[in-house]
């Protein structure tokens, strides 16, 4: 079939062929009608004229798919969103609900103090929290809570209580430091955790910590938040707010630091332990240089005053001492409960501590020591003083409160020795015999035990003033088989020995342990003519705030404890000791004194106690390992220590005699024991030695603290006013001046 060719202005029909046959005309795959031809078509790029259709038709495919996507985002991200909200707001009411309700949160109160006062009214101590007065943001120099500011919290005017710019610069350092460089907490972040919160590093503490923030800054403007945070951070030792700190380290108030004093103050609040300028100056100093420098950045202070107060930096530390008086507050801190129960409010606490007799006390320890512990090998020393009625002047618990918060004058136990054996020659006494009464010193074998005197001497018949005196153990071991150690216990007990005792024959001989405390109490009731002296500091309690009076001891007149000659026959006993016996060089000129020399086994311990009509005193020396020491005794050191400090007390006052009247004649009482013509020691020691019980009840076999116990030193022959006793040769010559000799010869050590 042929096409007719179309030519302008006519139209041609198709015209077939002579030659062609219909036949031929049959239909092609082209000529049918398909309906996906009516879908475009794609052409390859090679062809002409779908270049152009080609680029277009991808583009709008590819902006529509980048919308689809972009849509799918935004959609995603507004549920995740949504779910993010959702989920922190659920966080804050769980947190919330873990608070005490918003509004009824109030600012705490300050922790309790306790302000201990002298007898004079100054302040010796402060225990407790220690919390300064409040002082006002307007009182204190501008540079004080800029150092603040400066080194804690550069945006606190511009945040609303959380910062978290501050968050991401100290995430960012921490990361890069590898550890925690930065804190990312505000002033008001660190105020509610102080005033709300405790010390815990929890997610839930932090969290908490944000949300009581955001409603301290709702709550206060700026300036009360600052204020606030500046009267409650704590800065170390006890110490919360800079009226404090300031008072604790320099020793001045808060409104006079220096500008150093300040970037001092500041820097303590990341590290109050170990950043202390009276315990690491270097520390503190360092630190204060970084604060500066931080302060010139934020320009709170120009450059030049920076690297000036860097360069010559002038502040003074406040010194810290020995602090004996430490011991004291320690003391009164264990007696509060009981008088007062418990403390929910800041106390003042007034006592009988005389601060002028408090400071010779401890001179007298601490500078004996310092001078002779080498020789003596003695570490340790206490010292008691009280008045006959047991109120307490002076205490000391040891050399330095600083090296040992230890009170040995209150909680250490150890061996009286011969300090102890007034109390047998008291229940002698009351027995019916005197001081005159006549004993006999001669060797004593109580089954394998037997106690020796100095140098293995004996001098036969001796009254029992000089067997005191002369401190011989056999006489004393005696009696108290002979009124019989279960009284000689009572006794000890009565006068107010409160530690338990062992009634055997060694406790004749100060065995049983007691502390120092409790023993110049019982001395006490010697010096006041036998009343009952129980020892105390504490006058009145009051509150800090109002004076509301919590506590005042009571004036009644204590009951009577030793009939009054009894103990006029003791004190004439044992003013002998100091006249002629073994503490002769306790000498106090002008006045009456008496008083009892001790020394544990193996020099472990050495004590005197004396007393006058208006002072009793008791020292103790050794070592807290209970080593012994280089024969220090009882004779020596502690009668040195307490001559000097008696010296002093007592100087300018009128001297005044200790009771007497006491004129010969034995004391006539109910329910004696024993004879006073000593008819009874016979018996009471063949009783021991057959396995009877003597008077007394039974006895038990001395151990081996008991059987190492040792004698006190006896004086030079001739010495004193004391009559020489009735052998004819006379008393052991004191050749080395030692308490205690007796334990060498008899156990060979």
């Amino acid at each position: 079939m042929a096409w007719g060719r179309k030519t302008a202005g006519e139209r041609r029909e198709p015209t077939f062929g002579a030659g062609e046959s219909l036949t031929d005309m049959r239909l092609t795959p082209q000529d049918r009608v398909n309906l996906a031809d009516d879908k475009p078509k794609k052409k390859s790029a090679g062809k002409p004229g779908g270049g152009a259709r080609s680029k277009r038709k991808p583009r709008k495919g590819v902006i529509a798919s980048v919308r689809r996507a972009i849509g799918r985002v935004v959609y995603w991200s507004a549920v995740a969103g949504i779910w993010a909200v959702l989920a922190v707001v659920g966080v804050m009411v769980w947190v919330g609900a873990h608070l005490p309700p918003i509004q009824s949160l109030e600012i705490p109160k300050r922790p309790p103090t306790i302000t201990i006062v002298a007898d004079d009214g100054s302040t010796m101590a402060v225990r407790g929290e220690q919390a300064g007065t409040n002082v006002a943001l307007k009182d204190l120099p501008p540079y004080l809570p800029k150092a603040f500011i400066a080194i804690e919290d550069r945006r606190f005017y511009s945040h609303f209580g959380v910062d978290p710019l501050g968050i991401g610069r100290a995430a960012v350092a921490n990361v890069l430091h590898r550890g925690v460089a930065q804190g990312g907490s505000t002033l008001t972040q660190q105020l509610a955790k102080n005033l709300f919160l405790t010390q815990d590093r929890t997610l839930t503490r932090k969290l908490q910590e944000v949300e009581l923030a955001l409603w301290l800054e709702r709550k206060h403007s700026k300036a009360e938040i600052l204020e606030l945070y500046l009267n409650r951070v704590y800065f170390g030792s006890g110490a919360y707010g800079v009226e404090a700190a300031a008072q604790k380290y320099f020793g001045k108030s808060a409104k006079e630091v220096t500008l150093v004093e300040a970037a001092m103050l500041a820097g303590l609040v990341k590290s109050p332990s170990r950043l202390a300028p009276n315990r690491n100056p270097e520390g503190a100093e360092k630190r204060a240089q970084i604060v500066l420098a931080a302060m010139a950045e934020a320009g709170f202070v120009t450059a030049k005053q920076a690297q000036a107060a860097i360069a010559n930096p002038v502040y003074t530390v406040k010194p810290t001492g020995a602090g004996t008086i430490n011991y004291v507050a320690d003391w009164i801190g264990e007696v509060l409960d009981d008088l007062v129960g418990q403390i929910d409010q800041s106390i003042i606490v007034e006592t009988s501590i005389d601060p002028r007799l408090q400071s010779v006390a401890e001179a007298a320890i601490i500078d004996e020591l310092a001078a002779k512990s080498v020789k003596y090998k003695v570490t340790q020393g206490a010292l008691v003083a009280m008045t006959p009625d047991g109120t307490v002047r002076a205490m000391i618990g040891g050399r330095n409160y600083a090296d040992s918060q230890f009170n040995r004058a209150v909680t250490a136990k150890r061996q009286p020795g011969s300090a102890f054996k007034p109390f047998v020659y008291l229940t002698a006494v009351e027995a019916g015999m005197t001081p005159e009464t006549i004993r006999q010193d001669a060797p004593l074998d109580l089954k394998g035990w037997k106690p020796e005197n100095y140098s293995h001497e004996y001098f036969g018949a001796v009254t029992l003033t000089q067997a005191l005196a002369m401190s011989l153990n056999t006489v004393a071991v005696r009696l108290g088989l002979e009124v019989g150690p279960k009284n000689v216990v009572r006794t000890a007990h009565r006068l107010g020995i409160a530690s338990k005792l062992d009634a055997n024959p060694s406790i004749a001989l100060g065995t049983s342990e007691v502390t120092l405390t409790e023993l110049v109490g019982a001395y006490a009731a010697f010096a006041n003519g036998g009343l009952l002296a129980s020892p105390h500091v504490v006058k009145r309690i009051r509150t800090a705030q109002g004076n509301k009076l919590l506590y005042a001891r009571s004036n009644e007149t204590a009951s009577r404890v030793m009939d009054p000659r009894a103990a006029a026959m003791m004190n004439a006993m044992m003013q002998e000791t100091l006249r002629s016996g073994t503490a002769q060089k306790a000498d106090l000129p002008g006045w009456i004194a008496a008083g009892k020399t001790g020394t544990s086994q193996d020099f472990r311990d050495a004590w005197f106690l004396g007393y006058t009509g208006t002072l009793v005193t008791g020292v103790w020396l050794g070592n807290d390992d209970n080593s012994p020491t280089r024969k220090a005794t009882g004779g020596g050191l502690p009668v040195e220590v307490w001559t000097r400090f008696m010296r002093e007390a007592l100087k300018g006052t009128t001297p005044q005699p200790l009771p007497g009247g006491w004129s010969g004649g034995p004391l006539v009482t109910s329910g004696a024991t024993g004879a006073a013509s000593g008819s009874g020691i016979g018996g009471a020691i063949g009783g021991f030695l057959s396995g009877a019980a003597p008077t007394g009840g039974t006895i038990a076999q001395p151990g081996p603290r008991g059987e190492a116990q040792v004698t006190d030193m006896p004086p030079p022959p001739g010495a004193g006013r004391m009559p020489p006793p009735t052998r004819a040769n006379v008393r052991p010559e004191a050749d080395a001046g030692l308490d205690g000799w007796l334990m060498d010869r008899l156990f060979g050590r």
